[in-house]
């Protein structure tokens, strides 16, 4: 079957998470910027979780581009990953609402871990689809940012209960390593 369809929905599902996140964003009820400075947690939580599902469209942007076809194990595949793309909203608003405090940062890691991992099962799948000689199958055989993302976010996670500064730190150096597109799946995807 053809991939429109798939690609169609999960755009709608990430523009629906990005809307429920900006939606949880509230003006200050003052009129001055002293009253902006509790928002700044909520902001910065925003700002890490928009860039996270920013990074995570783009890449299945090109991962999809890299396959003509999908079949039903596709299909589960790209919804497990966005179960848990849809819970980052939720962990953004906790994690913002209750300023960094050391349980919704550790949550909200293993939820963008979880996401993380969930994306590489639909890599497998759509590999295994490919066929393991295939282009797909190469250039994703050997993906260092994505060991050393998941080794960060495995670090981070307990850490956020000694330190949650430091944790958000590690989060965010994450998501600045991967604002560039992979190239490699960029070249595939112009194939």
């Amino acid at each position: 079957m053809g991939k429109n369809r798939l690609e169609m929905f999960s755009d709608g599902v990430i523009a629906i998470i990005i809307t429920i996140m900006v939606l949880e964003l509230k003006g200050p009820g003052q009129f001055d910027f002293s009253s902006l400075q509790p928002l700044i947690p909520k902001l910065l939580s925003y700002l890490l979780s928009f860039v996270t599902v920013a990074i995570f469209w783009s890449n299945h942007h090109h991962l999809l581009h890299a396959v003509h076809h999908v079949n039903g194990g596709i299909l589960w595949a790209n919804m497990h990953w966005l179960f848990w793309l849809s819970l980052i909203p939720a962990v953004t608003a906790w994690m913002g609402e209750h300023q960094f405090h050391r349980v919704p940062v550790a949550t909200y890691g293993c939820v963008v871990l979880m996401t993380g991992i969930a994306y590489r099962v639909l890599v497998r799948v759509l590999v295994a689809s490919q066929g393991d000689d295939s282009e797909l199958a190469r250039t994703t055989r050997n993906d260092m940012k994505s060991r050393l993302s998941f080794a960060a976010y495995l670090l981070a996670i307990p850490l956020a209960f000694v330190a949650e500064w430091l944790t958000i730190v590690i989060f965010f150096a994450v998501s600045v390593a991967w604002l560039l597109p992979d190239k490699r799946l960029e070249l595939i995807a112009k194939e």
